[in-house]
């Protein structure tokens, strides 16, 4: 018993435990020529009180849950997560087998040497409340009913990796409402989800409801609490925000977004209605890091924007928005110098929307916009206009990288129109003229810039009777045969003869390795000079020759991807 009583302290790890013992072991053999009897019975009691005492304290280290380190640190880097072990080399990461855990003997007959009267007990399987209305009246912890559903490795993971995963899904799907939803599932994935980071760009898009119905007030007032709760909890670190097909409330959440995301750098409102000028206003004073604006197939107070672009369009880089009859009160703010540091302009209407002119004075716009990097008017065509006390010669734009005219109709643009636009503008490297049917290839090949890399120059309507370039187009190529890296010809009229010199410049120039799309649509290429330019060009991902006349049947189609394109190769072979 002496023994046994020395291993139960041995094993305790308090000080206090390692003293008792030995106590009670000097006055045990003190006594013994005294009293032995008396003794026995003292010592027996002594002994089986501190073997309860040990077992209700390892009973206690038992029930101690100890939190388990892992053997790693996560550091987050730029663009990845480094995982560092804090294992040593020398260190054995394996456990050690428990000892007594032997297998069992088995039988002749393959049966364990168990007696046949004990029987095996059934686990007793754990009771898990249901969730219902009547357990969430008696405020049952659903954190701990949700703790034992799920998997131990979705809330073990760590919250470094979660936000890299949301991550990713954010990038794909967007903030909203991806974030709402992985918030509900436990306490590890809402503190992931409500990482800042995560909410740098959101789009809301508005609660549909039946058509001529109108929302309640309730569901009005539960919409304003939604928005004040995101903005003080969720968008501290908003960069870039969108709303979309909102009909009402436009005004209220412009103001509170821009009250709690003084770092937003870009807003989008698209179909969107109601944004007045007071909105515009509070959106200059407490955003004075916003860049971009984009109020596209929007209805807006377009006086408020223009008083917001006259105070504040010092800091506006990029604005985009739809074609109307008040678009010459914009037009006139830009040109007046409004917005010196603006990089792109785009106008657009609806692609159903027919035959749509915009006039617009390039000398002004050309000064009050000198660092203008992209100038798009989609579908709509621009019709020469003079201002007042306008010279008539100016330096153009000087850094234009990308001008892009098209319109799925008739555009009467002429080579003297383009070269009032571009005949200062040596760094362009893409040109959209399509629909452009009065441009020639003469008045394209006396144009200032060298690089260009992509031309879309197609005709989309049906008739050619009003085409102005018929010939010229291996100029063109070779012209740009070296940088070339796009062609749309959709529809041109240009001969056998010509397209077919122009894709022996394609094939021999410098650039052919990186030629990537190419569309012949209803043009007269053959099949000599198609296979002399596939051949040559490894990068072709494209190539539309759908409606050529001069290529054999079964050939005549859209093809994707280069393997597609060499079995048209085996095929011209």
């Amino acid at each position: 018993m002496e023994s046994k009583i020395m291993q139960v302290s041995n094993s305790s790890t308090e000080p206090e435990s390692l003293q008792a013992p030995s106590a009670e072991m000097s006055t045990s053999r003190a006594g013994t020529s005294q009293n032995a009897p008396a003794k026995g019975k003292g010592l027996l009691k002594r002994k089986a009180g501190s073997l309860k005492d040990d077992k209700s304290k390892k009973k206690k280290r038992k029930n101690v849950k100890r939190t388990v380190r892992p053997n790693y640190t996560i550091q987050e880097g730029e663009d990845m997560l480094l995982i560092i072990s804090n294992i040593s080399s020398g260190d054995s990461i394996w456990k050690p087998k428990r000892k007594g855990c032997k297998k069992k003997k088995l039988n002749k007959k393959g049966k364990s040497k168990i007696s046949a009267n004990k029987t095996k007990k059934a686990p007793v399987k754990a009771k898990i409340p249901k969730v219902t209305e009547e357990t969430t009246d008696k405020n049952v912890d659903l954190d701990n009913v949700n703790a034992v559903r799920f998997d131990h490795w979705g809330q073990s993971l760590p919250i470094e990796v979660l936000v890299k995963i949301f991550q990713f899904a954010v990038h794909q799907d967007g903030a909203v409402p991806f974030l709402c939803r992985v918030g509900r599932v436990c306490r590890l994935w809402n503190g992931a989800a409500s990482s800042p980071v995560l909410w740098r760009s959101v789009s809301v898009g508005y609660c549909w409801i039946e058509p001529g119905k109108s929302q309640l007030p309730g569901t009005e007032q539960k919409i304003r609490n939604t928005i004040d709760w995101l903005a003080e909890n969720r968008l501290s670190q908003l960069r870039e925000f969108s709303l979309c097909h909102w009909k009402k409330h436009v005004d209220y959440v412009i103001q509170k977004v821009s009250q709690s995301c003084p770092n937003l750098h870009s807003l989008k409102l698209s179909y969107c209605t109601g944004m007045t000028e007071t909105a515009f206003q509070i959106l200059g004073a407490d955003c004075r890091s916003l860049e971009n604006i984009n109020v596209q197939h929007s209805e807006f107070n377009v006086d408020g924007l223009v008083s917001f672009l006259e105070a504040y369009g010092n800091q506006i880089k990029k604005i985009y928005f739809t074609h109307s009859t008040k678009s010459d009160k914009l037009l006139s703010a830009l040109s007046k110098g409004c917005c010196p540091e603006l990089r792109l302009l785009e106008i657009n209407t609806k692609l159903d929307g027919g035959y749509c002119q915009l006039p617009i004075c390039i000398q002004a716009l050309q000064i009050g916009c000198p660092k203008l990097q992209t100038f798009r008017l989609m579908n709509v065509t621009p019709v020469p206009k003079m201002i007042r006390n306008t010279p008539s010669s100016t330096s153009g734009f000087p850094m234009l990288e990308e001008l892009c005219i098209a319109t799925s109709s008739h555009s009467f643009m002429t080579d003297s129109d383009l070269t009032n636009v571009l005949h200062g503008s040596p760094h362009l490297r893409v040109l959209d003229l399509r629909g452009a049917s009065r441009i020639t290839a003469t008045g394209l090949y006396a144009l200032p810039f060298e690089k260009l890399e992509c031309l879309y120059w197609g005709l989309y309507f049906n008739s050619n009777t009003m085409v102005a370039s018929k010939k010229g187009i291996h100029m063109l190529a070779q012209k740009w045969s070296s940088t070339l890296r796009e062609l749309d010809l959709a529809n041109q009229p240009f001969s056998e003869e010509d397209m077919e010199i122009a894709m022996g410049h394609l094939a021999h120039g410098a650039g052919v390795d990186l030629f990537r799309s190419l569309n012949l649509s209803g043009t007269k290429i053959s099949s000599s000079a198609l296979r002399l330019f596939i051949t040559q060009a490894p990068a072709l991902k494209y190539l539309n020759l759908s409606s050529c006349r001069y290529l054999p049947r079964g050939l005549k189609r859209i093809y994707h991807g280069q393997e597609d394109i060499q079995l048209l190769l085996d095929k011209l072979g």
